[in-house]
């Protein structure tokens, strides 16, 4: 029974920290779930795992990131769940727990930013700082970091979120470099397009203001950004494995994607400098050039650019025709949503 491996996942009451907590229970892992209300939520990973509800191997522990004595609480309530079973320090603790929100940084609230920063950097370092002792006493073991594509480089629209997840990485950078001598390492896991509610209007803090300077981008991102959504996004189950290989990793510090847009994104950080990574970003969600917005103009989109060159240059009985087809298509189009 003390051979058995524990882990600590934040955030493990839905999205890819239910999944995983559900994997490596099922995996012969002594799984402690971190989660705001275990009373409300633990009935379902119970459900989803089969697990009893006095199963030694599914722990239920309440935690808010954004409550130090929260936070203290849960430290202390990890040691003693796990002091029964053996040892005091999990051999894995991962930092899984986020929010997320959409607006530009004229439109979001300082209190946004105080706490996006709290859950993705202040919260995992203090929860970190209380369980490392027994941890590096172990002289084994693993923390992993939950990152995403705004925390490899800075997203329009989402600063707050990605500023809080570049700071998380670099913290994850640093403290490698400090416990490696005491045996344990350290993984950034970049995780790709998933279906969880991170990524769904339920689950975004929304502060774009649609009606003002900003409007013309909210709507293209917001459209691009959707029909990612729908092409990428994978089931929450696939993270883990992911997951899974970062747990059994043994190298000081590692940094990796966890799906094909994930790897495909850290490979082209790597060649690309960041200026390119600044204008491929900006060309992906429709961002427009430099200068074009000034003094209030709105920039043509592509179609619309498109439609100003052909009426230069086509005859106009061509252009009186093709008017007359696109008005058709939209009443039609328009009698089939009546």
């Amino acid at each position: 029974m003390a051979d058995l491996r524990s882990v600590v996942i934040t955030g493990a009451s839905r999205g890819l920290g239910f999944a995983s907590a559900a994997r490596l229970y099922r995996e012969g892992w002594r799984v402690v779930a971190a989660m705001r209300s275990p009373e409300r939520d633990m009935p379902a990973l119970r459900a989803a795992t089969g697990a009893a509800d006095d199963d030694h191997r599914l722990i239920g522990v309440q935690l808010d990131l954004l409550d130090p004595e929260s936070i203290s609480a849960a430290a202390k309530a990890i040691e003693e769940a796990l002091g029964g079973t053996g040892t005091a320090a999990p051999y894995a603790v991962v930092h899984n727990a986020g929010i997320s929100a959409a607006g530009m940084v004229e439109e979001s609230d300082m209190s946004l930013w105080q706490n996006m920063f709290g859950t993705h950097v202040l919260g995992p370092v203090a929860l970190t700082k209380a369980l490392l002792p027994a941890m590096r006493v172990a002289g084994a073991g693993r923390i992993v970091v939950v990152s995403s594509a705004g925390g490899v480089r800075g997203q329009p629209g989402i600063a707050a979120y990605s500023a809080a997840k570049g700071a998380l990485e670099r913290w994850a950078e640093s403290i490698a470099g400090e416990i490696a001598p005491f045996g344990l390492g350290v993984t950034v896991l970049i995780a790709g397009t998933y279906d969880t509610d991170i990524i769904t209007d339920a689950g975004t803090t929304d502060e774009r203001d649609f009606d003002g300077p900003y409007a013309r981008m909210h709507r293209t991102i917001d459209k691009r950004g959707r029909f990612a959504v729908g092409s990428l996004a994978r089931p929450p189950a696939k993270f883990t494995d992911g997951l899974v290989r970062a747990l059994d990793d043994e190298a000081p510090f590692r940094r990796r994607g966890v799906g094909l847009d994930a790897s495909m994104l850290l490979a082209s950080n790597r060649f690309l400098p960041a200026a390119g990574m600044h204008q491929v970003s900006r060309l992906v969600m429709g961002i427009p050039r430099r200068g074009t917005m000034r003094g209030g103009q709105i920039p043509l989109t592509v179609s619309q650019r498109a439609m100003v060159t052909a009426a230069r240059v086509l005859p106009q009985p061509v252009l009186m025709k093709l008017a007359t087809i696109m008005a058709a298509r939209a009443a039609k189009k328009e009698n089939n949503h009546a």
